[in-house]
């Protein structure tokens, strides 16, 4: 009796690891939303304390066959020979949903590391246009167009670190059906008002740049001007003080 026991103990553990194979590993899953996703990391990390926790029963069903082989062998050697079976299938099954289970939190944390550098490339973004609308009404001073130029400057030289790392994690995704419709908009959107406002700044930059150059020279020919003004007011007074006739004076003094 206690054999025919285990035995029916053994069918049923293999039948519900067929269920969960089927259930688990078996069914086809598409992630077209975060929802839809998350749901499907939550469900495999039920699938795996699941798994795990027949464990126990497992171990206790080998036990009982060991301890019926002692004392029947002949019983408990077709029954070790169906336990074998169950072990081996069940370290699969274990195996097969740990695997699952990794690869789907893996595939989620990419997810949310993916919308964390979208975040901060839009907020780079946010504060580049910012600058550039900055630009746009600035006093006629040398002083106010450097600053504008080096602030602009400052935000461009924003290292290419975080977009390679968007262009990689987005494609890693759409590469694997995860969320690629969503994901393919959103990097999209990204790129586009990237190379707008990218375009927009490196064109003010160079506004700026040309703006900044112009001012300087004329800034530096007023300067020999004045100075040259200035020479010839005091030679002019020194003329003046000495009552020198003004026929007396050269040409460009006259």
């Amino acid at each position: 009796e206690k054999a025919v026991n285990l035995k029916k103990d053994l069918a049923e553990m293999q039948e519900w690891m067929t269920q969960a194979e089927e259930e688990y590993l078996e069914k086809d899953f598409e992630y077209k939303s975060p929802e839809e996703l998350e749901n499907a990391v939550e469900e495999m990390k039920r699938a795996k304390e699941d798994v795990l926790q027949k464990e126990v029963r497992v171990k206790i069903l080998k036990d009982n066959i060991k301890m019926l082989a002692a004392k029947v062998p002949s019983s408990g050697q077709d029954l070790a020979t169906e336990l074998n079976v169950v072990l081996e299938n069940y370290q699969l099954l274990c195996n097969r949903i740990r695997g699952k289970c990794h690869t789907l939190e893996e595939v989620w944390s990419c997810w949310i590391e993916l919308l964390q550098y979208l975040d901060l490339e839009t907020a780079w973004l946010n504060n580049l246009e910012e600058r550039v609308q900055m630009t746009g009404n600035l006093p006629d001073k040398l002083d106010a167009v450097s600053d504008a130029l080096e602030s602009l400057e400052s935000v461009l030289r924003h290292p290419a670190d975080n977009r390679t790392q968007i262009r990689e994690l987005g494609q890693t995704l759409i590469d694997g059906g995860i969320l690629d419709d969503i994901i393919s908009e959103k990097l999209e959107a990204f790129n586009a008002r990237y190379e707008e406002l990218s375009h927009l700044a490196v064109s003010r930059q160079i506004t700026l740049e040309q703006q900044l150059q112009t001012m300087r020279e004329t800034d530096h020919m007023l300067q020999v001007l004045q100075e040259s003004l200035g020479d010839l007011d005091r030679q002019l007074t020194s003329y003046l003080t000495d009552r020198i006739d003004a026929f007396q004076m050269p040409q460009e003094a006259q």
